[in-house]
Formats: structure tokens, sequence, C-alpha cells
């Protein structure tokens, strides 16, 4: 038999990895909602703070619901991955208020004043608004780099030795480019660098950086992993277990973003079905997608499972499949699009991404609005595109809310 979190199934990891006893015998770890805990003894209190027992302190350092599903993500990402002895791979995890939060977690315990961080186009607007607008001010600059070529990314790396942390996001927000992380980070480590990984949109159902022998990765965990759209969460995944637990937790603690135990609790359930949800998600988005590559009111679709994907093979080596997200060009431009969006019946038209439902959105009027036309358009997000997060709903269903919403009444 499987001993604790020695689990050979990635659906039986979902579901029972990281949960322990719980001492009133509840079958599923309860919201232990305390701010504060108890001690039997002044000696015992001592020897908490000091690190030398286990236990929980105040609510903003942890609780058993939090660090169940700490465990549970650390599990996942590492789930079949070896040290070089053979080993298992053992991470940390710290779950946060936010995906931003977890962001700014990485970023502030490994840079400082002066470095640089090298990152790409096309980042998540959250991200990309941190590194113009906020890092700039703590004297922290990045460096702008196509990470499809490796030479201007080597050529980047040799003309600033204040570079110090890389940041990739693969698969890219809104349209699906997909970057070779085990060339980034062999790339990364030739140069001394921290190289971290946004995994939102692949999950690590579908990819695992830490394979590649990256140092951290981060989640909004509002999105697959929870799959409801039920939480705001985030959450940071570490390789060096001792830098984890010391310098990294003691920022997360001060920075203040941590997350609570309701949000732990509505994550941990989610994540129970992450594995089938994932398979679901995935197999209607590559139906979908050949369906819109076919449809002759469509221009172009962007999804990493169709061969005719720039990145496809990128996908293939490091991907399990093309995932659950897609983008397609609607022939008509910026008023096509909204018309599109306006004939939607069952599809939600929303922002976000990763629910059981099939989400919806035309970034030129919602997303990037604010955004110069010039601008988006060099990041590849025409006037007609829509993003889309494929659905658990029967595949019927949202091939027929398509058809009727790209195809406009008496065509």
């Amino acid at each position: 038999m499987a001993g604790k979190n020695n689990f050979s199934g990635f659906d039986t990891v979902c579901i029972r990895g990281g949960h322990t006893s719980e001492s009133n015998r509840a079958h599923l770890t309860p919201i232990y909602a305390s701010s504060t805990y108890t001690f039997d003894s002044a000696e015992q209190a001592i020897a908490v703070f000091k690190g030398e027992e286990e236990g929980y302190i105040y609510g903003r350092w942890g609780n058993p619901t939090i660090a169940e599903a700490e465990e549970k993500i650390a599990l996942l990402e590492a789930y079949g991955l070896k040290h070089k002895d053979g080993s298992p791979l053992k991470l940390k995890a710290l779950l946060h208020s936010s995906g931003m939060s977890a962001i700014c977690t990485m970023l502030l315990s490994n840079i400082k004043a002066g470095q640089k961080i090298i990152t790409h186009f096309s980042l998540y607007g959250g991200t990309h608004e941190l590194v113009e607008k906020i890092l700039p001010g703590l004297d922290i600059d990045a460096v702008i780099v196509d990470f499809h070529d490796m030479s201007k990314v080597e050529d980047a790396l040799k003309a600033d030795a204040n570079i110090r942390l890389m940041h990739i996001e693969t698969p890219a927000n809104p349209t699906l480019q997909c970057v070779d992380i085990e060339a980034l980070s062999a790339l990364g480590k030739k140069y001394g660098l921290t190289v971290c990984v946004d995994n939102t949109f692949a999950t690590p159902y579908l990819q695992q950086p830490f394979k590649y022998d990256v140092d951290y990765v981060m989640h909004s965990t509002t999105k697959f992993l929870n799959g409801h759209g039920t939480l705001i969460g985030g959450v940071m995944v570490g390789r060096d277990l001792e830098k984890m637990k010391s310098s990294v937790t003691k920022m997360h603690r001060m920075l203040g973003g941590n997350s609570n135990a309701f949000e732990a609790f509505l994550l941990t359930n989610g994540l129970r079905t992450f594995g089938l949800r994932m398979e679901r998600h995935c197999a209607n988005a590559q139906k979908v997608a050949e369906f819109l590559e076919r449809h002759t009111g469509i221009e172009k679709v962007n999804y990493l499972g169709l061969a005719s994907h720039p990145d496809h093979a990128i996908c293939k080596k490091q991907m399990r499949n093309g995932g659950a997200m897609l983008s397609f060009e609607l022939k008509g431009g910026f008023d096509a699009g909204v018309a599109f969006i306006n004939r939607l019946k069952m599809c939600t038209n929303a922002v976000s991404l990763g629910t059981c439902d099939t989400l919806v959105c035309h970034a030129a009027s919602t997303t990037h609005l604010g955004v110069p036309r010039e601008k988006r358009l060099e990041f590849g997000i025409t006037d007609g595109l829509i993003r889309m997060s494929v659905g658990i709903e029967n595949i019927e269903d949202i091939l027929q809310d398509l058809e009727q919403a790209i195809t406009a009444p008496g065509q």
C-alpha cells in the first residue's frame, strides 16, 4: 500500500494528497476559522516559535486548512519527478491571497534594487503592469526579449550582468504563444539566474516546469485549480526547501498576502476533481478548435493542439496536449467581435478562465480596451480576437452556441 502522500496516480493525489487525520475525525479537513492557536505550556510555545516542534501560531502564518491545499499543489507539481540522485522531488508551496501576491512574493524574495529581470512579450496584464509600472519604482527594471529567439536571449544576458531572474509565462495570454521551458531554463542557469514559470494556463496536469530545473512555479489558483469560479487565490511553489521555509516564508508573512481558511477549503475541494475536469476541458477544446478552423466565419484560430499553431511542436514537447484555452479571430473585426458576444446564448461572457462553464471574452472591448490599438496589434491581439476558456459542458451544446453566434441571423 502507498505510504502517506506517496500515491501512484495523479487523480489519487488530487483527492488524497496533503490530507492528514483530523482530531475530531472529520472526513474532510474543515475550515479552521481561528486567528490564533494555543499552547500547552510556555515551553511548547518556545519550541514552536523556534521551529523545533511543529505547530500553528497565527492565522497569517498558516493553518491546517491552508496546509492541506499547499501540500496537495506541491505534490501535483512534483508528481513523477525525481532529483538527480533518483529520489522523489520534494517541493514546498505557499498559498497566497491572489496570483499577483504570489508573483510579488517570488520577485521580492529573489531580486533587489539595482537588479533586473528578463521576460517576454504577451504576459498576463497584471504581471505586465507590475513589471512596467511598479517594479521600476523599486529600482528593478525589466528587459523584454522575444523568448522564441534564444540568440537574442543570450545576447541580452551577456550584455547585462544585472539581470538576475528570468520570468516565463507559457502558454501566454491570449494568443497562446508557447516558449521552450527547457531551453530557456538551461540558458538562465548558464548565467546564474533564478528561473520561474507562471503555470496558470497549463496547470501541472498539462505541464511540469520543475522537470526542466526551474526554481519556482506560480499559479493563479482562481483558475483551473479551483475550477468553479468561487475564490481568488494564488500559490508559489519552490524547489529550494530551506529557502522556501526561511527567507521566502518571511517575505510572504511580512507582505501580508496570505490566503485564508475559507478560500483554502474551496480550493482543496476544487482540486479533488481537477484531473477529471482537465481531461474534459482539453478534449472539448480540441474539438472546438477543429470546428473553428473549418468555419468560414473565422479568420484564424490560436490553439496549441492544432498543427497550424506556430508553437505546436514546443507544445508537443512539454505539454500533455493543447490545453483548455484558445483564441480566435472573427472576420469583420471589432464590430464582429461585439456582435458575436451579444449573440451567445449559453457560453458565458466573462473575463476570467478555468471554470466548469465555458467563458468567452472579446479582448479589444474588455481586457485590452485601454491598450492603444497599435500596441494590441503588435502583440497579436486583433480587433476581432475572442478568447475562450472551454468548459466541460457537452460538446454539442458548446458547438451549437458558437455556430449560431458566429453566423448572423438570416445567413
